[in-house]
């Protein structure tokens, strides 16, 4: 995943500081130079970086002056991770509101960016996105400059099944944009998408078509797509495309490969336009609304319960009754193998693994190491296994499978094991890594339930503004 990098070196630099006996400044410039360069190798513009560590330094000597660590070393560690947490959230949140289409009435958004950059797919996802939630929506293609631009668009927004507008004859990108709002608008869609060619900031009558297109259409909110693999040109692009078309967001697309990704911050900072949504997979509903401060939790590693439960929720439509009950089953920190097996059937459902994977806290990131497919592989198998277990087992908590001493503590495994794993084709092992991964989540299950669990603790702390991450 892009960042995926930046997550880990960040993640390395805090640990450095939870085990540092003595949190003086020496320590904290050497976690700044960590944190400094992990930024940098990422793309991050070098003056965003030397604002973040003089900010850094500025509120850590702010907050201890001010008794913040009243002698303790943790506290002090507190008040640095705390620090570092809300600037890195700082750079991905210019504290602007962005436009919210709203029912009942039209809402035109325009897209811009530079070629190749996945305008006309992620056009097509914004589309299902807002339908998904209610909205009429369509997409005008007003690309007139690439070769096949209509003909992408009549394909996926075919499949999306979602209404298009667009001419085989006419070559005024203008015309067909104004043609296409005024035809949707009369038919009253509450979303138009207008897809229009890309370009880069050295074509100057590319530019002007642009412009003209956003005088015909008089857009409610214009969005910049832009390429997380980009790199440093990012940031020269976003301010050419902000003086010309004054775009009010950006939705980063390619999330799902394996680039650095931070020109696409540096972008937004030197812009001061808010990312509204992330790209994260080729599939039509592989669009996730972006939040800054889950964003980064998510980057270090805490995870991302506000986005698991919107995760949650939607699943729950689908099968509210049975979602009702799984939901009781964790309040009350009870959860069989059986519920087990149909929460890993439930993640597979829910998009890609890994997504899903690094929005949950403290889970072992190796559990679905590798690709997602390879995950998926694993899961699979893990589901095999539960197919060869038997009602009794399903049920239980995995204690038929232990074998017990007098004192009440496990001596080993029974033969149910070696049974389980002739019948579903596996190997022991893997039906011992199955019963520990299990009951891994089902100690969790017990601490995340009732009122005093990690999960409430979580979502007040992330009501709250994010910055307790660390005393979890």
């Amino acid at each position: 995943m892009v960042l995926a990098d930046l997550g880990r070196k960040l993640n390395a630099a805090l640990q450095s500081l939870n085990r540092a006996p003595v949190v003086d400044e020496k320590v904290l410039d050497a976690l700044l130079k960590e944190v400094c360069a992990a930024l940098l190798e990422s793309d991050v513009n070098v003056k965003l970086v030397a604002q973040l560590r003089q900010k850094v330094k500025t509120k850590v000597k702010a907050a201890l002056e001010g008794g913040a660590d009243k002698g303790k070393e943790q506290n002090r560690r507190f008040v640095v991770q705390k620090a570092i947490f809300d600037e890195l959230v700082q750079l991905v949140d210019p504290g602007i509101e962005p436009y919210k289409p709203k029912k009942g009435q039209s809402n035109v958004i325009m897209a811009v960016g530079l070629q190749g950059n996945g305008k006309t797919t992620t056009c097509t996802k914004l589309a299902v996105y807002y339908q998904k939630r209610g909205f009429k929506s369509c997409i005008v293609c007003a690309d007139t400059f690439r070769a096949g631009a209509f003909d992408q668009t009549r394909q996926s927004a075919t499949k999306a099944k979602v209404a298009y507008f667009g001419s085989y004859t006419e070559t005024d990108p203008v015309t067909i944009a104004a043609q296409g709002v005024a035809k949707f608008k009369k038919e009253r869609f509450d979303v138009i998408i207008v897809d229009t060619s890309g370009r880069h900031k050295q074509e100057s009558e590319l530019f002007k078509e642009m412009v003209q297109i956003g005088e015909a259409v008089k857009p409610n909110m214009t969005v910049m797509i832009l390429d997380a693999s980009i790199g440093q040109a990012a940031e020269a692009q976003a301010r050419a495309f902000k003086e010309s078309a004054d775009f009010g967001a950006i939705i980063v697309t390619k999330m799902d490969g394996h680039a650095k990704g931070g020109g696409a911050i540096s972008a937004v900072a030197a812009t001061k336009t808010p990312i509204i949504f992330l790209g994260v997979g080729e599939h039509l509903n592989d669009l996730e609304k972006f939040s800054p401060q889950p964003f980064i939790s998510k980057l270090l590693g805490m995870g991302d319960v506000q986005g698991l439960v919107e995760h949650m929720q939607e699943m729950a439509t689908q099968n509210p009754d049975k979602q009702k009950e799984m939901a009781k089953k964790l309040e009350e920190g009870k959860l069989s193998i059986r519920d087990w097996r149909e929460q890993i059937q439930n993640v597979m459902n829910m998009g890609p693994l890994s997504k899903i994977a690094s929005m949950i806290p403290g889970l072992p990131q190796d559990l679905l190491q590798g690709s997602d497919d390879e995950a998926s592989v694993r899961m699979k198998r893990m589901i095999y296994i539960t197919d060869s277990m038997t009602a009794a087992e399903l049920d239980s908590d995995g204690s038929l499978f232990m074998e017990w001493g007098k004192d009440g503590k496990p001596t080993g495994l029974t033969w149910r094991v070696t049974r389980v794993a002739r019948g579903s084709g596996t190997s022991v092992r893997e039906v011992e890594d199955l019963l520990c991964q299990y009951r891994m989540m089902a100690n969790m299950a017990k601490q995340a339930g009732g009122k005093n669990g990690w999960l409430q603790a979580i979502q007040k702390m992330q009501a709250a503004g994010g910055g307790a991450w660390a005393r979890c």
